[in-house]
């Protein structure tokens, strides 16, 4: 009789184990599940992108990232702290040589003013286009890989709408990564080839 009650304690305290060992592992997965349904906000995602790990392939992806970058700056919320970041993110695709230029506080001081005359303007980035692949002019230029391509920005300011022509020039580092050199303020007309 000893016997069966040591077996029916010892059945009763593994099917306890196991019981309680799923509930921890369901409760576990429930709150991972949670955790993958939260959505980061487009400030999170640009400053949490690893551009050490996973940097942009081509000339427009890396423009594109530039301009997800630009157009958080002028529409989104954050801390002065993320706003430094997010420079920190946009000057890891940006050339050495333009890098020289543009010191970070430099660039940071700019920017803040340029966020804040946005802002007092009520202008913001609506959308921004990157030339499509077949559009991007690949040259050599002083012996460096360089690639020509053009966006354009449709800007809202109060309750008017603008487009603005941007032409960009990447040049392949050392790595094989593309970076931004320069780009400068361009018509519809340069585009057209008028």
């Amino acid at each position: 009789m000893r016997k069966a009650i040591r077996i029916g304690i010892a059945i009763i305290c593994m099917v306890t184990l196991v019981v309680g060992y799923y509930a921890y592992l369901s409760r576990r997965n429930d709150s991972a599940a949670a955790d993958s349904n939260v959505e980061l906000s487009e400030v999170q995602a640009i400053t949490s992108k690893n551009f050490a790990k996973e940097y942009p392939a081509t000339p427009r992806a890396v423009v594109k990232w530039y301009n997800r970058i630009i157009t958080a700056y002028y529409t989104e919320e954050y801390s002065q702290e993320e706003l430094e970041k997010m420079a920190d993110q946009a000057r890891m695709l940006m050339d050495d040589e333009l890098l020289k230029y543009n010191p970070k506080d430099t660039y940071l001081a700019s920017l803040a003013l340029e966020v804040e005359d946005y802002r007092n303007r009520s202008r913001v980035i609506v959308s921004s286009t990157v030339s499509d692949s077949k559009e991007v002019q690949y040259k050599k230029v002083n012996g460096y890989d360089c690639a020509f391509l053009t966006t354009y920005y449709f800007i809202r300011e109060g309750s008017s709408y603008d487009r603005t022509y941007e032409d960009f020039c990447l040049r392949k580092d050392s790595n094989g990564n593309w970076k931004i050199l320069t780009w400068r303020l361009s018509t519809e007309d340069e585009i057209n080839g008028y």
